[in-house]
């Protein structure tokens, strides 16, 4: 995959906040629509998120009114099968660095979250969400099942719900979308910056390196059958239990005392 420069980032913006990295689509005047471009560069500052000790969690945010309006429809006109193709697999690379990347990756939707955009909520570890933001996935009405988008959706949510925002098309409340399991939370409009951060410094507070472990692990033993599950799980946790960290955490919670994590991912001899 090839990969964007780090200083000629055009649809992003990415700061480092201590532990924080904050990652900000800012494509406003297109409603963050995802071009290529605006992937490609979505994929390198994920990846290079993932290289950093120094962060723990990840912010997933966007300026403007929208969070993420789907694909920029403006590249899709006309096009050979084999340009869909490419779209579509730079797409699924983007999803697959937001899981498979150490560091969870947290969803802050303050507007709408639209096929592709709501994919990417979807696809996040967690998510929380203004009351006034909305989820669709509304390709059916234009001609173009949300089929990618399907995925992560119908992994996110229960089948019934699923089928009826892409059989539908239409949009979901903030509120809706908790209840379904598509966001952790839904705040006020002014809240939902606090909130999140909030959230992140929760997951700050443990290591970052065995948080690493769990979430690896989660998306391994998901979709497995439960034997499959409980026996990759098992040997996860085995390893876990000789982790530095884990050693540490399971003294300090027996002495009463606070735990000092260590920066280093080796297991303890």
């Amino acid at each position: 995959m090839p990969r964007t420069g780090e200083q000629k980032f055009r649809n992003i913006l990415v700061e480092q906040d201590g532990p924080l990295a904050l990652v900000t689509m800012n494509r406003p005047e297109k409603r963050n629509a995802l071009s290529e471009e605006h992937m490609l560069e979505l994929i390198d500052a994920f990846r290079r998120i993932g290289d950093q000790r120094e962060t723990a969690v990840a912010i997933l945010r966007a300026n403007g009114s929208a969070f993420c309006a789907g694909h920029d429809l403006s590249e899709m006109i006309s096009r050979e099968p084999a340009a869909y193709r490419r779209l579509f697999d730079v797409c699924i690379e983007l999803i697959s660095t937001l899981q498979s990347i150490p560091q969870p990756v947290i969803a802050q939707v303050q507007g709408v979250a639209t096929a592709a955009g709501c994919q990417l909520v979807a696809s996040c570890d967690l998510a929380v969400a203004s009351s006034e933001a909305r989820f669709a996935t509304p390709g059916v009405k234009i001609g173009l099942f949300c089929t990618t988008p399907m995925v992560a959706l119908s992994r996110a949510v229960g089948r019934k719900k699923a089928m009826e925002m892409l059989l539908t098309g239409e949009p979901i409340s903030a509120h809706e979308a908790e209840v379904a399991g598509l966001v952790n939370r839904v705040v006020p409009p002014a809240e939902v910056a606090a909130q999140t951060r909030a959230l992140a410094e929760r997951i700050v507070a443990s290591s970052a390196f065995i948080v690493s472990i769990g979430k690896r692990a989660f998306y391994q033993q998901v979709e497995m059958p439960q034997p499959a599950a409980y026996a990759y799980a098992k040997e996860v946790m085995s390893a876990n239990c000789s982790a530095a960290d884990a050693q540490e955490g399971m003294s300090a919670f027996l002495e009463k005392r606070k735990a000092h994590w260590s920066t280093s991912s080796q297991p303890s001899r």
